[in-house]
């Protein structure tokens, strides 16, 4: 049985860093004495059809170690951080009643954050001001909305990008449906830190000494995925004929480029490039919210013996040793 004092385990990471590699290197040592199953972090794995652009383990992958949280959506729907929090602590839950381990794998640092710290009671999206917003935004364009934001909450405007659509409509959303500014939500938890499923203390993750040798591996996955039949994938999408730009789906990285491209809003010559641009972007992003979690234990995922660090850091945090 899993020990007591360790509900889960979470590996989180920037995009190509190696996650799901080193989780099945985690659930392999530890599997003689210890199952392990694992919990999808990540907003964009959770999208059916949406294989080759997520980089989403392959069935036999899925086969070796069971997975959760994939392929429960279609692209059609949202995939709240509450639903995440909801649907992992209940997984965690499960998977302990079973005798196994869970491991929370991804690199969705949204979820992670509201699993470790307790989610805000922020309204649910409200499709009518969403409409009026997004027809505002065609009128004054996203630097226009972002100088509305700053109007109605400037903490929240001065820590988001003028070109940042996505998240300045939810956060005018928040303040026209709730008549409080998004930042005051980041004050008050509606989950004691007793009743949370796990904490960052749990928390390993895959971060590089050297930015240039994750972009490397940036560029190789994207041109990679384009081989594989990634524009194909997006050209399947659209064909459904119900999807479009703006949905949560169609805004994951790759696959917004590709959906522009495709509308010829840029030329698709550049695709490899916007794409790779725009995945160096989030790995940023990423890095950034891990190292605001002191009490994660990070490794170097460059270093030559990356993996079998941190799976000596597992064993030792799983038995409290080398065992």
């Amino acid at each position: 049985m899993p020990a007591d004092h360790i509900p889960a385990l979470a590996l989180a990471g920037p995009t190509a860093s190696g996650k799901t590699a080193a989780a099945f290197a985690i659930a392999d040592a530890l599997a003689p004495r210890l199952p392990v199953e694992i919990i999808s972090v990540d907003s964009a794995l959770v999208y059916r059809g949406m294989d080759i652009g997520t980089a989403k383990p392959t069935p036999a992958e899925q086969a070796r170690v069971p997975h959760h949280l994939i392929d429960i959506r279609d692209p059609l729907q949202a995939y709240s951080a509450a639903e995440f929090v909801q649907d992992a602590t209940r997984l965690i839950g499960e998977i302990r009643s079973r005798g196994a381990l869970p491991l929370l794998v991804g690199g969705t640092m949204l979820y992670f954050k509201a699993l470790f710290d307790g989610i805000d009671d922020m309204p649910p999206a409200d499709a009518a001001v969403r409409a009026r917003l997004e027809a505002q935004a065609a009128a004054i364009g996203w630097s226009g909305m972002h100088a509305e934001l700053a109007r109605v909450d400037p903490p929240t405007a001065a820590r988001l990008a003028p070109g940042d659509s996505q998240r300045i409509q939810r956060a005018l959303e928040v303040w026209h449906v709730s008549g409080r500014p998004l930042s005051s939500f980041h004050t008050t938890k509606t989950v004691a830190a007793s009743d949370r499923p796990m904490s960052a203390a749990s928390l390993f993750s895959l971060e590089p000494h050297d930015r240039a040798w994750l972009h490397g591996r940036i560029a190789e996955r994207f041109h990679a995925m384009l081989a594989a039949g990634f524009l194909d994938e997006v050209l399947r999408l659209r064909a459904r004929g119900d999807l479009h730009a703006e949905l949560p789906s169609m805004r994951c990285v790759g696959y917004r480029q590709a959906w522009e491209s495709l509308d010829g809003l840029h030329p698709m010559a550049s695709l490899p490039e916007r794409g790779i641009a725009a995945t160096r972007q989030l790995a940023k992003r990423q890095i950034t919210w891990l190292r605001s979690m002191p009490q994660r234990h990070s490794i170097a995922c460059d270093a030559p013996d990356a993996t079998a660090q941190l799976v000596q850091a597992v064993r030792a945090r799983v038995w409290g040793g080398g065992a």
